[in-house]
């Protein structure tokens, strides 16, 4: 069932975004909540085999997600998102960037801003999130760390955790 999913990986070095269009075997409210509640993302949102823990979270415009991905060794790797424009289960907007665990932002690693728009699918839901970087240079720093294969690891874990809650 997996492999049927929709799952477009698109980047476009003119305009310095990826594009992921993920289709998901949920119905829309579920999958919005487990993009919108740390209760959830701490179940999905890191690549095998890291876990991840939120030091705070505020899901309202304005408001933030401070959290951790976690490597099997308890090596720390803290994101700051910050919460923009919200109109529930259809988008949201974020500003995205990594930080240190007291949330200050890190300058020398690219920072972006997230578009992540929710719609039916028949049965199931599509996520398309539109991630646009300053530059061509972060767009490609962020491709060399391994994007698409984190991501992808990512929203694989994403895919097992609707299994369970669909139950």
């Amino acid at each position: 069932m997996k492999n049927a999913l929709q799952f477009d990986f698109l980047v476009d070095k003119e305009k310095n975004t990826i594009t992921v269009k993920r289709e998901f075997a949920a119905n829309r409210q579920l999958v919005w909540d487990c993009y919108t509640k740390s209760e959830l993302l701490n179940q999905w949102f890191a690549p095998k085999p890291f876990t991840t823990k939120t030091k705070s979270m505020d899901f309202s415009e304005g408001g933030h997600w401070h959290y951790a991905m976690v490597d099997p060794e308890g090596t720390e790797y803290w994101g700051w998102t910050e919460y923009t424009r919200i109109k529930p289960i259809d988008y949201y907007d974020t500003l995205d960037a990594f930080s240190d665990s007291a949330g200050n932002l890190n300058t020398d690693l690219p920072k972006a801003t997230w578009h992540v728009h929710f719609s039916d699918k028949g049965e199931n839901a599509l996520v398309e999130t539109t991630v646009t970087y300053q530059s061509l240079a972060d767009l490609e720093a962020v491709i060399n760390m391994g994007m698409k294969e984190g991501l992808t690891s990512t929203l694989e874990r994403l895919d097992d955790l609707l299994q369970k809650l669909n139950k």
